[in-house]
């Protein structure tokens, strides 16, 4: 019996994603990270299917993210990282320092994979979840400006307080992403695949949660109207496909980007060897890996 560990099983796409695995795939263990204690129980009584539990984890947490990898045990056989954060400034940090976006959505899951690599069993599939707004030809319909890659210790400096800022960090982070996957993949042992994955426009997650109460109103407003049109999908649906891009037939080569079910490239700005490799070693410095650490996770 495998085990998929998952984090941002609570709300939106992510928990139709956990319901969809624990409904079809009854066998598979789901191991899932929350903030707050209680959603493994929630999702047994929602499913009918007891074969989940959790490990109370805070992203924003090097010193939580390494407690909670020790509460894992025995192998994994994927790996499902789809919390994320936009928040409406680049002012906030994380418990270590660093700016909040950036800090989770991309440093988190360079610590948490590390400490899991001695874990993935052969074969074993990873997916981290990000974003078309990594792309600087998206224009996301004005809602959410390019990202502007920088040296990442440069990334994890508290900004503008402005909601612009904010949105610009969370493409940035999205971009990190599809570099750290890339770093990941020179890394992993064969038989060992990792995917970023774009779920496109999911209007009502809960994503704009940081944005106070005039804001998420605007965003609700305009999620309402925009879930009508070709380019959105619901979070029902996009549950569904990210449920069986982690369970389906191997979708691609190892480091593929994925969109809405499909590999397709990502953008040109994301094949960048020298940021891909500046980004790994620089998370690691951040996240206080040595080499030695590394091997002995």
């Amino acid at each position: 019996m495998g085990t998929t560990l998952m984090t941002g099983a609570s709300r939106g796409l992510g928990r139709h994603a956990a319901e969809h695995l624990l409904r079809h795939h009854p066998d598979r263990h789901l191991l899932v990270f929350n903030r707050r204690p209680g959603l493994a129980a929630e999702l047994a009584d929602r499913t009918g299917n007891r074969n989940v539990s959790e490990v109370v984890c805070d992203l924003g947490s090097f010193a939580d993210i390494r407690r909670a990898a020790s509460e894992v045990d025995g192998p994994l056989d994927g790996f499902l990282g789809n919390a994320g954060l936009q928040m409406a400034t680049t002012r906030k940090l994380t418990a270590d320092g660093h700016e909040m976006t950036f800090g989770v959505n991309v440093l988190a899951y360079h610590l948490l994979l590390n400490l899991l690599m001695p874990r993935f069993a052969n074969p074993a599939r990873i997916v981290v979840v990000g974003s078309d707004v990594h792309d600087s030809a998206h224009n996301s319909m004005g809602l959410v400006p390019p990202p502007r890659w920088d040296d990442p210790r440069e990334l994890v400096k508290p900004g503008e307080d402005t909601g612009k800022a904010g949105r610009r960090a969370y493409a940035t982070s999205k971009l990190g992403v599809v570099y750290l996957v890339h770093a990941l993949r020179r890394r992993l042992p064969e038989g060992v695949d990792v995917y970023s994955y774009n779920p496109g426009l999911v209007p009502g997650t809960g994503l704009t949660r940081d944005a106070g109460r005039i804001g998420q109103a605007v965003f609700g407003v305009i999620g309402k109207a925009l879930v009508a049109l070709p380019v959105a999908t619901s979070p029902e649906k996009a549950g569904r496909l990210l449920a069986e891009t982690m369970t389906g037939p191997r979708p691609g080569e190892s480091g593929s980007y994925i969109s809405r079910g499909e590999v397709i490239p990502s953008s040109s700005e994301s094949y960048d060897e020298r940021r891909e490799e500046e980004l790994w070693a620089v998370a690691d410095e951040l996240c206080g890996i040595s080499r030695t650490s590394h091997r002995s996770a």
